[in-house]
């Protein structure tokens, strides 16, 4: 990111744009000299803006329908209320930016950096985030829905009440991220990691998760219903209350798994790997469970059936 000078500035508009971010630079560089840049309220649809700096800048309320702001530094600013919908905002830096009710619903927002960001009420509908980076970011009631955050970061992140509905979240991490009350119902999250996170009352009804890795998470009734969970890691989790009905487990590894009165039924764990049959013994199954070995449920002990043939 340059600091030192602006490229590509194109605003139609009758604002000194220009002048305005020479002297925020000043101020950055010495608040007694320059001004800060305060944009707040201002309509700059379309304008084009690349490298720009406008670290802890104050751009509340302003509205940037279809613009083109690549690659700049908006780290620290303030963006509440504002509206980016359609914007590409590729490669911008917006580390501990204050993001309350702001809009960027189906931005192009490919390897941004949020880290560290707060925000409730955000609307990142339909988004293109891919390679975005959330890391340590607190998000509340916030919507994902329909958007493309493959490879994404989310590494220690708190995230309450998002709505991740049918988002494609392909190798996506949750690394020791909190998760409360959060919908990723009929997303795509093929080999995405949720290991070390703490999952409390999340739904993945009908979501695709093969590959996932859930290795040492803690999940507090969290709703698989449907799912596809070939080969997932649950290696070392502590499940208290999820419910796996008519979930695909084929291939998944349970090792080290504290599943207690997890419920299993109807759910197919043919294949499964690393059940016991003390695991087995404290979860629920019944007539509709396909257990490791291919047999129908329920469990019973010394039968032999948690081991996959």
């Amino acid at each position: 990111m340059r600091h030192n000078e602006v490229e590509h500035v194109t605003v139609a508009t009758e604002i000194p744009f220009g002048s305005i971010l020479r002297a925020h630079m000043e101020w950055l560089a010495n608040p007694a000299q320059g001004r800060r840049a305060d944009l707040s309220g201002l309509t700059l649809n379309e304008t084009k803006v690349a490298h720009a700096d406008l670290r802890r800048a104050i751009l509340k309320g302003i509205t940037l329908l279809d613009a083109h702001w690549t690659e700049c530094d908006m780290s620290g600013a303030s963006l509440e209320n504002s509206d980016l919908e359609r914007a590409n905002l590729a490669g911008c830096d917006m580390t501990g930016c204050s993001l309350d009710d702001a809009n960027f619903a189906g931005s192009w927002m490919a390897g941004a950096n949020l880290s560290e960001c707060k925000g409730s009420r955000v609307s990142f509908r339909r988004a293109k985030l891919t390679g975005a980076r959330f890391m340590d970011a607190s998000l509340q009631q916030c919507s994902f829905h329909e958007a493309v955050l493959d490879s994404a970061m989310f590494h220690q992140a708190r995230l309450y009440e998002l709505d991740c509905q049918a988002s494609s979240l392909t190798s996506t991490h949750f690394y020791h991220c909190r998760i409360q009350h959060t919908r990723f119902n009929n997303s795509n999250a093929s080999l995405a990691s949720f290991q070390g996170a703490k999952l409390d009352h999340c739904q993945f009804t009908s979501a695709t998760l093969d590959g996932a890795r859930f290795s040492k998470a803690e999940i507090t009734q969290g709703i698989f219903r449907n799912a596809s969970l070939k080969n997932c890691d649950f290696r070392d989790i502590r499940m208290r209350g999820g419910e796996f009905a008519r979930a695909t487990l084929t291939g998944a590894r349970f090792g080290g798994a504290q599943l207690t009165m997890t419920d299993f039924r109807g759910a197919n764990l043919e294949g499964a790997k690393e059940l016991t049959a003390e695991q087995l013994q404290q979860v629920l199954t019944d007539r509709g469970t396909i257990l490791p070995n291919g047999s129908r449920g329920p469990y019973m002990r010394f039968s032999g059936a948690e081991k996959p043939l």
